[in-house]
């Protein structure tokens, strides 16, 4: 049975670190313009589950369309850490991929169909 855990996420150089708290049981792809080229599996939480442990300073945001949906990647090494999203803008995406010691073999994959937003 999944539980819940306090996962440390961060960018390849490190400059971006975050804290998450989840039962990581699920992820999604998105097959928006955006997010379909970035290829990212992305897991929610929401916002009181989330703790960013470095300096804004290193995230840059990355907005298109109408400008509701936040993503950030880090300025240094340009990965993808997570977002906000357009239709929750209320809760973190984050990209699986940086969660560190996370077994990712178990994650049910689903799909967002975020192209019927574009």
């Amino acid at each position: 049975m999944d539980e819940m855990k306090t996962y440390r996420g961060q960018c390849h150089c490190g400059k971006v670190q975050f804290e998450v708290t989840t039962v990581l049981d699920r992820g999604d792809r998105c097959n928006c313009s955006f997010c379909s080229r970035r290829g990212a599996i992305m897991h929610s939480v929401t916002a009181d589950r989330f703790k960013l442990l470095t300096d804004e300073a290193f995230l840059t945001l990355y907005q298109f369309h109408t400008q509701t949906a936040k993503h950030y990647f880090c300025n240094v090494c340009g990965i993808y850490t997570f977002h906000r999203p357009r239709i929750a803008p209320e809760k973190y995406r984050i990209n699986v991929a940086c969660l560190e010691a996370a077994d990712l073999t178990h994650l049910k994959i689903g799909l967002v169909n975020g192209a019927a937003y574009d």
